[in-house]
């Protein structure tokens, strides 16, 4: 897989853009500011409708602009599809593909690939656990686009069970009786919905574990693959079969069971303390009989191993389902001393295509050298 050629319209900083590419490794080379990150981060919005680097679309539209556009052909298989996404900030984005409207925008997810490596990347180690369930969640949606429907609808369910939660803890009498009575309709809905996203995390996170281990060991001087570990932590104690298996309607229990203990707690404070939005991926280092948190122990290398582990092993899990997924390495380099990056030029370039964002041109190593353009003062321009 790979885009033969993006266009842009009113997105960040480009009025109007036309670049070609091709497969193999693809450098933008610019000064900080000039608009290199912009690019990559279009063809990243294509697979997952969302922005490694904001929470939201509207700073993606060019100031002054209504709207903006990210058209990209991409080649599959031998064939070529043009997807297209429409961002409205406010309103509902539309997706085309072959020029054909979707019905709904996610639509999209799914038909073309990313995996962004970037400095924001260490937020996966030292962030709030919000950070890493996103990172799962993401993955999840790029293997099974259907999981993105799942999630809109549990954080649905969640805003509506948490309002109802606020009001029946401040109502008395019958306004009060109603409001639990309502209440015990959402928990079903949250059991449900909650228990189809957290078994899809608990298999990820299994499929996910060899390939986070044997990625530390290739970017962490002198590690083993059992140094690196991963866990699922749920937001409440689950019985390790039942996490084992995954199976759907022994969590839907689960989490009606917890729901209802844990009922009074929740009234009490206005806020749902149960289910997949209060859950955390565990990072540690270490053999099985002294494994620490990454986050708090771990050295600043070892937190960037550990991070760039984690995104090559999402690289390993898509290609090992058979696609093989556009790389971005967006500013990498320059948070990585000589040893570390020409080991992670190594290990990415044999992807079918890589796009590199680097402020100055000898921070690509060797390994990536290809295409180049240079980006200044919104001009995009090929080098040689």
């Amino acid at each position: 897989m790979h885009v033969a050629h993006l266009t842009l319209h009113d997105f960040r900083s480009y009025p109007d853009l036309e670049v070609e590419l091709g497969p193999g490794a693809t450098a933008f080379i610019g000064r900080n500011g000039q608009g290199k990150t912009n690019l990559v981060e279009a063809i990243d919005y294509l697979s997952r409708l969302g922005s490694h680097r904001v929470a939201t679309d509207a700073p993606l539209v060019r100031a002054g602009a209504d709207q903006a556009v990210v058209r990209a052909a991409v080649v599959r298989d031998g064939r070529t599809a043009v997807l297209e996404v429409e961002l409205n900030p406010g309103r509902s984005n539309r997706a085309r593909v072959n020029r054909s409207p979707l019905p709904k925008a996610r639509e999209l997810l799914g038909l073309v690939r990313t995996v962004v490596f970037s400095p924001e990347d260490l937020t996966l180690v030292k962030g709030d656990p919000g950070d890493r369930r996103t990172f799962l969640d993401d993955l999840l949606v790029l293997r099974t686009p259907r999981l993105a429907g799942v999630r809109s609808d549990y954080d649905r369910v969640l805003r509506q069970r948490s309002s109802l939660l606020k009001t029946a803890g401040l109502a008395r009498g019958s306004s009060r009786e109603s409001a639990l009575s309502t209440l015990v309709v959402w928990d079903a809905h949250l059991a449900r919905t909650g228990a189809e996203l957290l078994s899809a995390r608990l298999q990820l996170v299994d499929q996910l574990r060899p390939y986070v281990g044997k990625a530390y060991e290739t970017v962490a001087r002198g590690a083993s693959r059992d140094d690196a570990w991963i866990d699922y932590a749920p937001s409440f104690e689950l019985d390790p079969e039942v996490a084992r298996t995954a199976d759907r309607a022994a969590l839907t229990d689960a989490l009606l069971e917890e729901l209802e203990r844990r009922r009074g707690d929740e009234l009490d404070r206005g806020v749902c303390l149960v289910g997949p939005h209060r859950d955390e991926l565990r990072l540690t280092l270490g053999d099985a009989a002294a494994r620490l948190p990454v986050k708090g122990y771990a050295s600043h290398g070892e937190s960037w191993s550990f991070a760039l582990a984690l995104r090559l092993a999402s690289y390993d899990l898509l290609r090992a389902d058979g696609d093989d997924p556009i790389l971005i390495l967006d500013d990498v380099f320059a948070e990585l001393d000589s040893e570390r990056r020409a080991q992670l030029a190594d290990l990415v370039s044999g992807a079918e295509q890589v796009l590199v964002t680097a402020a100055v041109a000898d921070d690509v190593p060797a390994a990536l050298a290809g295409v180049r353009y240079l980006v200044a003062d919104g001009e995009v321009t090929r080098d040689g």
